[in-house]
């Protein structure tokens, strides 16, 4: 759809779903290859990416601070770059970006300068203080006056050395933005994680193959503790699967109307952590009456919805994290799902519990579903479309942050769409 209403009415298609669709590239590593190649010494083409709001405010980023980035056709980028990042002229302007934020925090300190990283106002209540902690133990200036961005880093070329601490729990991306900026320092560093748990591990694992594939050296010296040779990056070609995150959306919507949809890899072929989606969506309507979210953290608003369809109620674990996303997808999933039917679902400390109700299906509801500028609450609750009448998602422009051509996939599929008032 070439512009979108500011609200569209998601009409039920009464069949099966059947279709070919190609999912967009992973978002996750579209961003991780991007900064890698800015850091990398030559010429890296990146094919397969992603390009969407989060990418595209990453390469503005990077381009910012002095790196070459062609853009030859819809999914490739080709990175050139000398392998150090210049001051750029004004403030990082990433959005409501986290992953760019975090990654990009902890990268700028490799700038000889004063760097600001800065987004819109939701991304200034998102917390960067524990990955700016880490960084000062390293020697590296690095502050935010409210403990979220915008944060200002004063950067001297290098990443010191030694060995930095960081307590994972709340966000993984703090442990990916030290490994990523690791290889420059001064002499090895270890990256030791603190506290009971990390935040979806499968992303630090994501991180350390992309580094390895742009020439680094990370090794385990302990089950909590990496470390991260002095090597540098080179430029390489690297390919980039489609986004996990994006497939269980289809998947879903495969189930939901008995459908067919052929994403042209299997569900074996994803690396991601969200892929793990895949194992419990294929099981509706009896999902487990627990799931825990905690290593498929994105997946969970699409497994929340394909709950309130479930035979029997839901309780979601491990998903204390959502608070801290794009919204709180905790309190708006609940929000949302009440909104359909009241009782439908609630909150439990940072549990989620969903009450099924099969018996919506083929219902009418004139909901308006609130998506927060949140682009997963507004591709999930869509699904709910696919079965119930009358849905309406507000701001269903936000997908455009990693699924631009979200409606238009579901158009093709056969799913009637419809301007709302």
């Amino acid at each position: 759809m070439e512009k979108l209403p500011p609200a569209l009415r998601i009409i039920p298609p009464g069949h099966p779903l059947r279709g070919a669709v190609t999912p967009p590239g992973s978002k996750s590593i579209t961003n991780r290859a991007l900064l890698l190649a800015a850091l990398a010494t030559g010429t890296s083409r990146l094919t397969g990416a992603l390009k969407s709001k989060d990418t595209v405010l990453m390469a503005a980023a990077l381009r910012a601070m002095g790196v070459a980035i062609d853009e030859p056709d819809a999914t490739s980028f080709v990175v050139t770059s000398t392998g150090r990042l210049q001051p750029p002229a004004g403030p990082l302007m990433l959005g409501n970006a986290g992953t760019a934020t975090r990654f990009l925090t902890a990268a700028v300190s490799l700038v000889a300068g004063r760097v600001v990283v800065d987004g819109e106002e939701s991304m200034r209540k998102r917390p960067i203080e524990p990955l700016l902690v880490a960084l000062r133990s390293l020697g590296i200036d690095a502050r935010a006056e409210t403990g979220c961005p915008p944060v200002v880093v004063t950067g001297t070329g290098s990443f010191g050395r030694g060995r930095v601490e960081i307590d994972g729990g709340l966000s993984s991306q703090y442990v990916s933005a030290l490994l990523m900026a690791a290889p420059f320092g001064e002499s090895a560093i270890d990256v030791a994680l603190t506290g009971a748990e990390i935040g979806a591990k499968g992303y630090v694992d994501l991180t350390i193959a992309a580094m390895r594939a742009f020439g680094a050296a990370v090794s385990r010296t302990d089950e909590r503790t990496w470390r991260v040779e002095p090597t540098g990056y080179r430029a390489t070609d690297y390919h980039i699967e489609p986004d996990a995150s994006a497939a269980t959306y289809l998947w879903a919507a495969e189930v939901l109307t008995k459908g067919a949809i052929d994403l042209g890899v299997p569900m074996s072929a994803f690396t991601q952590p969200d892929a793990e989606a895949a194992r419990f969506i294929s099981q509706f309507p009896n999902l487990p009456p627990v799931i825990d979210g905690s290593q498929m953290q994105d997946a969970v608003p699409t497994l929340a919805v394909l709950a309130a369809l479930n035979a029997a109620p839901v309780r979601f674990v491990g998903i204390a994290n959502l608070r801290v996303k794009e919204c709180d997808r905790i309190s708006a999933l609940a929000t949302e799902l009440n909104r359909i039917r009241p009782g439908l679902a609630r909150e439990e400390g940072d549990d989620l519990i969903v009450n099924a109700d099969p018996a919506l299906s083929g219902t009418t509801c004139p909901a308006r579903i609130e998506t927060y500028e949140d682009h997963r609450i507004a591709m999930s609750f869509a699904l709910l479309g696919l079965r119930i009448h009358g849905l309406t998602i507000l701001d269903p422009a936000c997908v455009g942050k990693t699924f631009p051509a979200y409606w238009d996939v579901l158009a093709g599929l056969g799913v009637p769409l419809e301007p709302a008032v």
